[in-house]
């Protein structure tokens, strides 16, 4: 038995299908649709999207396919950024030997901008062609693409045939069918009536021109097959089923929930608030808790964009304590993240009483276990404000009150964007005084503040979109300062504070991949080539990749003032409010160009 055959029989024997077994077989005409997962296993079965349309394919006997998962398997030899099969065996699915190279569609989902080299790793690996123009129609899977990573998808246009946008129930499973019927027939014509399924971009149908140093100056479509904008699809939660919801499969430790989708709020520079907001059928969510508890899987994440905002909250929180209350051992429950202007008394004492956990490994401080989430953002109130954004300082107060009052929360997490346009250094420095006085109106002298800083980076599909960036570079100082005047302020109760920064090579990733054209494509391709290893990836390393392309990192920093956004034709953001919110910022403080 090979190494990957021993691994997937390990995998198959420990996974428990929470949702009931598969029980429809394969037939002769089926498609064999894999879905190619970046990570190891058990990370694998919380990626919501492609474990929802996997169990969609599998459960629904009129679609014409089974569905599988391969994925970063733990026997698998890394060599810098690349992966290979020990011994040199054939990369298969869990439950397939049969080598994913001979698969109908091959489905990637990517995270972060900042992953999208990954497509390039899963592709060598599995022995599929990276280039769309390289692969042919029944002798290579077609390759879609989706997920909030791919929010600009041209860096990836030469290597995805396809991308999903939105919510994939229905148009992956109309995708599945018109392939079926079109499994050996010419590549250009399955192509172009792939794009006219609502939901789904075809990028090689479009012909871009590219500007010096990065952007698009035009846009030409290929065909009249070629629609002008392609809009994502948002479906109702009917139609989009149980496990959009709650993960079909658990490897016996943990289970997802995601209560609600979108939010109802809409700020400038987050993609939370442009999917409809919709609440899941409470009666799904507590029939999954009841399953959970046959199992004995006593780790519970409730992954949604905003709980608080959840309709039917305290039923199902309810129905978890009455589960924590029998159990014999601990059942933790992870909520990922919460508004402190929707917090109440009665939550947090619901949420208390059920071992509240965190997903952060970093939260290791000798303090009170119970953390609540906090995102005010911004120091300052009128850039909380500008950006859209309704959490000032008055009612992050009011939340953290609250959980004086209760007792058992002794750690917050506070979230900041650094280096937003407009933000003055007193503004960022800001961000340690804000930490300082949360802490104090906390009041609990073995309480604990985490301060979690990111970057402002501007993402496509946002109001925010062509506001300029500042350099990785730069904004690693700033942190640096924001961190010693944390310090020295706090003085004797300094460890009682931590800050947290993000992966600088992933940042310079994000920079470029995020509102980048098609040549960032083709320098991730040459980086990948040359053996880079992304996760220790250089300023300069990168410079020279997009230099051999004609791009420049700093043109990835400015003002997209062009009328054309290399994602033009999935672009959906009113222009109007791009530029009110540009005037304000310019109104506010001058924004360099």
């Amino acid at each position: 038995m090979t190494a990957i055959a021993r691994e997937t029989d390990r995998i198959r024997r420990r996974e428990i299908h929470l949702h009931g077994p598969y029980t429809r077989p394969r037939r002769p005409d089926d498609l064999r649709v894999v879905f190619l997962s970046p990570y190891q296993h058990a990370y694998s079965l919380l990626a919501t999207g492609p474990m929802a349309l996997y169990d969609l394919v599998n459960r629904n006997p009129d679609i014409p396919a089974i569905a599988e998962r391969a994925l970063a398997y733990e026997c698998l030899v890394a060599d810098a950024n690349r992966l290979r099969t020990p011994d040199g065996e054939p990369y298969r699915s869990i439950e397939n030997p049969t080598p994913v190279a001979d698969a109908d569609i091959v489905g990637v989902s990517v995270t972060n901008a900042g992953d999208l080299h990954s497509v390039l790793r899963l592709l060598d690996v599995a022995g599929i062609p990276r280039r769309s123009a390289d692969r042919a129609v029944g002798r290579h899977p077609l390759v879609v693409g989706g997920s909030g990573g791919l929010a600009n998808p041209e860096p990836m246009a030469d290597f995805l045939d396809i991308v999903a946008l939105g919510e994939a129930e229905r148009s992956f499973l109309d995708l599945i069918r018109l392939v079926h019927q079109h499994r050996d027939g010419a590549r250009a014509a399955l192509l172009e009536q792939a794009a006219r399924i609502p939901g789904l971009y075809v990028p090689s149908l479009y012909e871009h021109a590219s500007l010096p140093g990065g952007g698009t100056s035009a846009i030409h479509a290929r065909t009249p097959a070629a629609p002008d904008t392609v809009r994502p699809q948002y479906l109702t939660p009917r139609d989009l089923g149980p496990a959009h919801f709650t993960s079909p499969i658990s490897d016996g430790t943990c289970a997802l929930i995601i209560a609600n989708l979108g939010c109802k709020h809409s700020c400038h520079m987050c993609t939370l608030g442009t999917p409809p907001f919709r609440n899941a059928p409470i009666e799904q969510l507590t029939d999954y808790v009841d399953t959970l508890e046959q199992h004995g899987i006593r780790k519970i994440i409730i992954s949604s964009p905003t709980f608080t905002q959840y309709r039917h909250r305290d039923a199902l929180l309810d129905r978890i304590a009455a589960y924590a209350d029998r159990a014999p051992e601990p059942v933790s429950v992870i909520i990922g993240s919460v508004r402190a202007d929707e917090v109440t008394a009665g939550y947090l004492d619901t949420v208390a009483h059920l071992d509240p956990g965190h997903l952060f490994t970093e939260l290791s401080l000798d303090a009170p276990r119970g953390v609540i989430t906090i995102a005010p953002e911004f120091a300052a109130d009128n850039l909380v404000s500008l950006f859209g954004k309704t959490m000032d300082e008055a009612k992050v107060g009011r939340a953290l009150d609250l959980c004086r009052a209760t007792t058992h929360f002794g750690t917050v997490m506070l979230y900041f964007m650094v280096g937003a346009p407009g933000e003055t250094q007193a503004e960022r420095l800001a961000i340690a005084d804000y930490a300082l006085r949360v802490f104090e109106r906390l009041g609990r002298p073995d309480g604990a503040v985490i301060v979690k800083l990111q970057q402002f980076m501007p993402q496509p599909g946002t109001v925010s979109q062509r506001l300029p960036m500042a350099d990785p570079d730069l904004v690693n100082g700033w942190v640096t300062a924001i961190r010693d005047r944390l310090t020295y302020l706090a003085g004797p109760t300094h460890d009682r504070f931590r800050v947290l920064w993000g992966e600088h090579s992933r940042l310079l990733l994000e920079a470029v991949c995020g509102r980048g054209d098609r040549r960032v494509g083709h320098a991730l391709e040459h980086l990948h080539d040359a053996g880079t290893d992304f996760t220790h990836l250089t300023k300069a390393q990168l410079d020279h990749a997009l230099a051999l392309h004609g791009l420049t990192f700093d043109q990835h920093l400015r003002t997209m003032d062009t009328a054309l956004l290399p994602w033009h034709v999935i672009n959906t953001v009113n222009p109007e409010q791009e530029r009110t919110l540009a005037a304000a910022l310019h109104a506010r403080t001058a924004i360099p160009a």
